[in-house]
């Protein structure tokens, strides 16, 4: 049978937007303006250290107590990690099932949508007493922040088909499984990769947040830590590993979806 991926957009010209010339040289120039500009603003105010360190007293910190800052990073990064694995896996599976069985999608997804209202903090301490202070909690937590996006985003997916081609999939009489694994998951990867950039920051907050309640190891016991003990360097320290952490997985996310993505839907105007 004919593959139907491909009838399901038109491939965009190479060079046929101004954005695609990119100038990678003006991200790392605004970050050292940005620092610049934080250290002058710290030494001529003469802002006290525990309200705001400069960035070298930052920068010293993380080298004086890397050792220690990495282990906390190496326990964010795990609870992170299977987080985000966890809850985009179960989205994807609960938006396959939403389009395959529509009873499923009426019974369930408004207690997804009511789980979601609820806000995390006030989650994240029951789910420590529920699963104790291990990685557990983190997880789930990391889990639970990441999973409704990516089931939102992965359903609108699935059911953006364009009816034409689901009319050609009956008259050819294609089975099931081959209209969601030919036609509906390559409609759908562009919604997913757009869900798994906002999840790939979204589980390190979930874990930090986890861990603000009740840890002994990761960068979100550093904040609170650090918060406690007025260590401004330390503070920032745990605050900059963590952003880092966060931009590491969504470029990874990125580089995976130019990896996979080879198309995409030509919006009107393009």
């Amino acid at each position: 049978m004919t593959t139907l991926g491909p009838m399901l957009a038109t491939p965009r010209p190479a060079g046929a937007s101004p954005r695609s010339r990119r100038r990678p040289w003006l991200a790392p120039v605004a970050i050292v303006v940005l620092l610049t500009l934080w250290q002058a603003v710290v030494q001529g105010f003469h802002i006290p250290a525990y309200l705001l360190p400069t960035p070298t007293a930052v920068f010293h910190t993380l080298v004086s107590q890397w050792s220690t800052l990495l282990q906390d990073l190496e326990a964010t990064a795990f609870e992170s990690l299977v987080g985000f694995a966890l809850g985009n896996a179960v989205a994807i599976a609960l938006a396959v099932l939403f389009v395959e069985y529509r009873a499923v999608e009426e019974s369930v997804y408004p207690i997804a949508v009511a789980i979601r209202t609820v806000p995390i903090i006030a989650i994240a301490p029951i789910l420590t007493l529920l699963l104790g202070t291990g990685f557990a909690p983190k997880v789930a937590i990391a889990a639970l922040i990441t999973f409704f996006p990516t089931l939102v985003d992965m359903l609108k997916g699935l059911t953006s088909v364009e009816p034409e081609v689901m009319e050609l999939t009956r008259v050819l009489d294609a089975s099931e499984w081959y209209v969601l694994w030919r036609v509906r998951f390559p409609a759908s990867t562009p919604y997913l990769f757009a869900a798994l950039k906002i999840a790939a920051t979204s589980c390190v907050l979930g874990a930090v947040v986890a861990e603000w309640i009740g840890a002994q190891v990761g960068l979100g016991y550093v904040v609170v830590l650090a918060t406690y003990d007025y260590r401004g360097s330390l503070l920032y320290a745990g605050i900059f590993l963590a952003s880092a952490l966060a931009l590491a997985l969504f470029g990874l996310t990125s580089f995976a979806e130019r990896r996979i993505v080879r198309w995409r839907a030509t919006l009107p105007g393009e």
